[in-house]
């Protein structure tokens, strides 16, 4: 019988190199990598099309495209994971700005669905007060997920957000982050601020995980666990992971940042209702840890 050939998108990410170089592999079936760069633009023809079947994913992507009925399946991998309090800037020559002083201003981000920016938001209505409501928010990209209407201001077409926001056509911007001495971080010392986060909350930002579409997991969910563990293996082949680990793979030890984005999807309306946990999983990857 034929090896089954998966079409897959991934990022460059160190812990899965061995599976991208061939290194590791599967008796079950090849990999057939596409490069996305940005990772991120293969996420709208994921969603949209179901164009791969195999594609690393933004939670907030992958929650949306579930609560509008897309056919895709989540795997418990996770591809990219970071502390967030970094990302987000403001004018160095303006007065110094704490989280508060948002409100009534002019914010931008790239689309208002990214999920390091659901993860700020989060952040700042929850430990920091904020009224999200009271931000005038300014983006630049369409949502993945064609169904949301988006109601945010569209800065003009071909416009760059760092350099509106040095222009001072924005007062700060989330989700960027840059070492030019004419901005500074929102937080000024992000790595103490996101220490006593994680101390306070114990929950590990994850960015992207990977789906797959409901078709594959259906009919060949043998497959489909294979896949995850060749990419755990990887994961495993790189080296010990950091602590806390930003990388966490399997149900359990996703459930907290999944749980926390959940949560804040729901009270920023990027989905209509909060879920379980476990309904974001398939009888084929619930049992993966």
């Amino acid at each position: 019988m034929e090896k089954l050939r998966l079409r897959i998108v991934l990022g460059n990410h160190p812990h899965i190199q061995a599976v991208k170089r061939g290194e590791l592999c599967s008796e079950q079936f090849d990999l057939d990598f596409t490069e996305f760069t940005p990772t991120n633009t293969a996420f709208k023809p994921m969603v949209r099309e179901q164009a791969f079947d195999v594609c690393e994913m933004a939670i907030v992507t992958y929650l949306m495209a579930r609560a509008h009925g897309k056919p895709l399946v989540l795997l418990p991998a996770a591809m990219v994971g970071r502390f967030q309090h970094g990302h987000a800037l403001y004018r160095a020559d303006q007065d110094p700005l704490v989280p508060g002083d948002l409100e009534g201003k002019r914010v931008g981000i790239r689309s208002f669905t990214t999920t390091t920016g659901a993860w700020m938001r989060g952040i700042l209505a929850n430990d920091h007060g904020v009224n999200l409501d009271r931000i005038n928010w300014v983006t630049f990209e369409d949502p993945h997920v064609a169904e949301y209407v988006d109601r945010t201001e569209r800065a003009p077409k071909g416009s760059a957000i760092i350099e509106m926001l040095k222009r001072g056509e924005l007062d700060a911007v989330l989700g960027e982050t840059s070492s030019d001495p004419a901005l500074r971080p929102l937080f000024a010392d992000p790595a103490a601020e996101a220490t006593r986060w994680y101390a306070r909350h114990g929950v590990v930002p994850v960015n992207h995980l990977v789906v797959v579409t409901e078709q594959l997991a259906t009919s060949r969910p043998d497959v489909v666990r294979s896949l995850y563990d060749l990419l755990k293996r990887a994961k495993a082949s790189a080296g010990p992971a950091s602590v806390p680990d930003l990388l966490p793979f399997g149900v359990e030890a996703n459930r907290k940042p999944l749980e926390r984005m959940i949560d804040y999807c729901a009270q920023q309306a990027l989905i209509p209702r909060r879920v379980a946990v476990d309904e974001l999983f398939n009888a084929t990857t619930r049992d993966l840890n």
